[in-house]
């Protein structure tokens, strides 16, 4: 069975003086059943590569085939098996949420009902509201509901949880776990990094247009050599300096260091080894700490060692 989606030397170039290349040959395959992330920031592409893969946005060049089929060529056949949730979906205010979900589950051959579809999403209690009177995170979940109206084999969101307070983020997280229980396959970007490691079976690092890592999140966090982090800050460095990154590279259980602007990230095997060891070499070297903190290994931490900047912080921006 051909994948659900893939692309192959997939580029968009926008005209300009200069040209924009916002995608530069980006290569893709989600297999069928599983849930795959697109994780980068801002302006990495991430949200033209899946419009194109949506077919809402022609490539300047390169290959797509979704759930076996071709854009140009079987198109309704296409747009009847999926399901897609924009990054800013606007809908009409002057529709009620059900009139909405009703005019969507119109535009599909099969589909569940409408009343159903409020139900996943927990939007019973406004079935009659406008939609103009609605919150942004009610707004969000109204546009995954008319993604799901079509009952798809593949759903695409961008973004699905921006907006959501946390109890109805994870309402979505169950959603989407049950969606993939079904045997159906997602594709989802996202800027939250736990997200991604809950929801996603593989992800896919963007930068600038272009895959830089891709893995299930476990194996690309054990590329760091260590699935734990110890970070410190300290006060005014000594006479001596700051703490120079060879020296701690070499203390035990540490696999790799990062300093960025006075602030110290190491990847250690054990947490409970590098930390009497870190201690002991900061007093040796008149160093004080100013604060310490440790945590698990995550995607943000593949995405700095790759591209030398973090990716929350550029999400946040």
């Amino acid at each position: 069975m051909s994948a659900a989606v893939c692309c192959s030397n997939l580029v968009k170039r926008y005209d300009g003086r200069p040209p924009v290349e916002a995608v530069r040959g980006l290569d893709l395959s989600v297999e069928r059943g599983e849930c795959f992330g697109l994780l980068g920031p801002n302006g990495a592409g991430k949200t033209t590569t899946i419009e194109i893969l949506e077919g809402l946005l022609p490539a300047t060049s390169g290959e797509v085939e979704i759930l076996g089929r071709r854009w140009g060529r079987e198109d309704d056949a296409i747009r009847q098996r999926i399901g897609i949730s924009l990054q800013e979906t606007r809908l009409s205010e002057k529709l009620s949420v059900l009139e909405t979900l009703t005019l969507f589950r119109s535009f599909y051959h099969c589909g569940i009902a409408p009343e159903e579809a409020l139900r996943r999403l927990g939007l019973e209690e406004k079935a009659r509201a406008w939609v103009g009177k609605l919150s942004g995170g009610q707004k969000q979940r109204l546009a995954v509901a008319a993604a799901l109206v079509g009952d798809p084999e593949l759903l695409f969101l961008d973004e699905p949880t921006t907006g959501l307070d946390p109890q109805s983020r994870r309402q979505l997280w169950e959603i989407i776990a049950d969606f993939r229980r079904q045997g159906r396959t997602v594709l989802i970007t996202t800027h939250y990094m736990e997200e991604a490691q809950r929801l996603c079976d593989r992800v896919a690092i963007v930068d600038q247009g272009r895959v830089i890592a891709h893995g299930a999140p476990r194996e690309l966090i054990a590329s760091l050599g260590g699935e734990h982090v110890l970070e410190f800050t300290l006060e005014i460095p000594t006479a001596d300096g700051r703490p120079a990154a060879d020296a701690l590279l070499s203390l035990p259980a540490v696999s790799d260091v990062r300093i960025d602007d006075g602030h110290f990230a190491l990847s250690v095997t054990e947490p409970h080894v590098a930390l009497p060891a870190l201690l002991d070499h900061l007093k040796r070297s008149g160093h004080e700490l100013t604060s310490l903190t440790t945590r698990h290994a995550s995607l943000d931490d593949v995405f700095v060692k790759l591209a030398g900047r973090r990716l929350d912080a550029e999400a946040a921006a």
